[in-house]
């Protein structure tokens, strides 16, 4: 029973301002129709992947600052721009790899990622 409870990518809490990112496929090709392979790529300082999971956001203080004492069990937070399903422009930099289900997956903190490409977002 626990096993099927912890081999799920849906049971992952994403905390705070990070992100899950599943990479997308390092193959590319050059204009002139020269493959670069995943190990070149993987050196590059900006990669991409698609958003799987974000946290709740930015944490942000009690208001109650004249009771400290009082139990305020209820945090609030600032949310962020990132959303499932869209494709993220990170700083490789500040990612970190982890490995799941024989599947990469990529963290990175909010703020790391330079660009969000959402589908059917309209530009105003």
């Amino acid at each position: 029973m626990i096993q099927d409870y912890l081999n799920s990518v849906d049971n992952f809490i994403v905390v705070g301002d990070r992100v899950l990112i599943k990479p997308r496929d390092m193959e590319a090709r050059t204009k002139s129709g020269l493959v670069l392979p995943a190990t070149v790529q993987e050196k590059e300082e900006i990669q991409s992947g698609y958003v799987i999971k974000t946290g709740p956001g930015y944490p942000i203080p009690s208001q109650e600052l004249d009771e400290p004492w009082k139990d305020n069990s209820e945090t609030r937070y600032i949310g962020m721009q990132a959303a499932e399903g869209d494709l993220a422009i990170y700083l490789q930099s500040q990612a970190h790899e982890i490995e799941f289900e024989n599947e990469e997956y990529i963290i990175v903190p909010h703020g790391a990622i330079l660009l969000l490409i959402r589908e059917g977002h309209e530009v105003r």
